[in-house]
């Protein structure tokens, strides 16, 4: 399973990097506005950081405002993938974007149904939200195990990446399932590494070796 980082704060990003673990970005026009800075100075950071898919959404709604939005976008950097909104004029706007070459992430999908148009119009990645799905008492694994289902069936080869993970237990269903990518805020991937026990052994482990020394040198 590949890990990406939700974020577009370049500091978070450095840190998560240094773990090796980091293989993309996401971001959306909310986390790009909490920067309070240009979207493509930050976008050009963000590349030069993570040599991976670094996805950028447009803002416009309609399709030939998003078809020009994404070709400028794909223009910042050659990791830039282009996130579209799951909307009729996204549709129309994946349909040729794709044709040119421009990698696009479909975002806010809700139903596999969704998920099997954006892949049948050219998407290389889709993005599920599972959070907000857990939120209304639907079920979000269900919907990623659904277009995985449908996904293989077909040898569609778009890539699932699952957003809106709110836990480490998100990770673990999705990669349970198959899931191609978990895209996650930077508490999260720290969860991910924590378990007490862990702790409780490395301190038992130093102390005895502690204890040790002071017998080695009285």
């Amino acid at each position: 399973m590949k890990f990406f980082l939700d974020t577009a704060n370049i500091e978070e990003i450095r840190q998560s990097v240094s773990l090796g673990l980091v293989d993309g970005i996401t971001t959306n026009p909310s986390l790009v506005a909490k920067e309070g800075r240009d979207l493509e100075e930050v976008a050009k950071e963000i590349c030069d950081l993570v040599d991976g898919p670094v996805s950028l959404e447009v803002v416009s709604t309609s399709a030939p405002e998003i078809i020009e939005e994404a070709r400028r976008l794909a223009k910042i950097h050659k990791n830039v993938v282009v996130k579209i909104p799951m909307i009729r004029e996204g549709l129309k706007a994946l349909h040729v974007v794709a044709q040119e070459g421009i990698r696009v992430n479909v975002t806010l999908i809700f139903s596999a149904n969704q998920a099997l148009l954006a892949a049948k119009n050219g998407a290389v990645i889709v993005s599920p939200f599972v959070g907000r799905l857990d939120d209304i008492s639907s079920s979000g694994m269900e919907l990623i195990s659904d277009i995985i289902q449908i996904y293989n069936n077909y040898q569609f080869k778009t890539e699932v990446l699952v957003a809106s993970i709110r836990s480490p237990i998100h990770v673990l269903e999705a990669a349970k399932i198959g899931a191609h990518i978990a895209t996650l805020p930077s508490k999260v991937l720290e969860q991910l590494l924590k378990h007490p026990l862990t702790d409780i052994g490395l301190e038992k482990f130093l102390a005895d070796w502690e204890k040790q020394n002071q017998l080695v040198h009285s």
